[in-house]
C-alpha cells in the first residue's frame, strides 16, 4: 500500500504527508510528547505512533538526542582540515574511514570532490589542543600525505544532525 491524497499509511517506503509533517515536527522538537504530536499533524495517538514506529524501524529517524552547547562545555574551538591522501583506491579510503571513527575530536568527515580527499571538522578547547590532535592523531590517520587547516573565527549557523 502507498500514501495516497487521504493520507494512508504508507508500506513500501515512501511517505506521506502525515509521516513528512511528523519528520518536520520532531526535527525541531524531538522532545514532543505522542498526545501533542499526534494533535499537531491531525492524527489520534495510535496511528501517530504506529507511525512514528515505523518510521524509526526504517531508518527515517536515526535517534534522539540532548544538543549540548560546546562553547559552554569549553570547546568552542573547530577547526576545518582539508586532508590529502597518498593513495585512493578502495582499501585505502576504507582504512582512512575506520581510522577517523576513533578519533572524538573529528566531529565531521566529507569526501569531496576537489584537489584534496576529505575535509574534517574539529572540535577542540583551543589552538594548542587542535594542535596536538592534528600532530598526533590526523596526521597519523592511514595514508595522509598532506593536511591544510582553516579555523572558524565565529560560527553563524551550525547543523545539529
Amino acid at each position: 500500500m502507498t500514501g495516497d491524497m487521504n493520507g494512508k499509511m504508507a508500506n513500501d517506503g515512501l511517505l506521506d504527508r502525515f509521516d513528512r509533517f511528523i519528520l518536520e515536527i520532531l526535527a525541531v522538537d524531538g522532545r514532543l510528547p505522542i498526545t501533542e504530536l499526534a494533535e499537531r499533524i491531525g492524527l489520534s495517538k495510535s496511528p501517530t505512533q504506529a507511525r512514528l514506529k515505523r518510521l524509526l524501524a526504517e531508518g527515517y529517524i536515526r535517534g534522539f538526542r540532548a544538543i549540548l552547547d560546546p562553547r559552554k562545555l569549553g570547546m568552542d574551538h573547530v577547526a576545518f582540515t582539508e586532508v590529502k591522501l597518498s593513495d585512493t583506491r578502495e582499501a585505502a579510503l576504507e582504512a582512512f574511514r575506520q581510522a577517523v571513527l576513533r578519533i572524538p575530536e573529528i566531529e565531521e568527515c566529507h569526501m569531496i570532490a576537489s584537489s584534496f580527499d576529505y575535509l574534517l571538522k574539529v572540535r577542540t578547547a583551543d589552538i594548542r589542543r587542535y594542535r596536538e590532535v592534528l600532530g598526533e592523531k590526523i596526521s597519523s590517520l592511514p595514508h595522509v600525505a598532506s593536511t591544510s587547516t582553516f579555523v572558524a573565527m565565529e560560527t553563524v549557523r551550525e547543523s545539529h544532525d
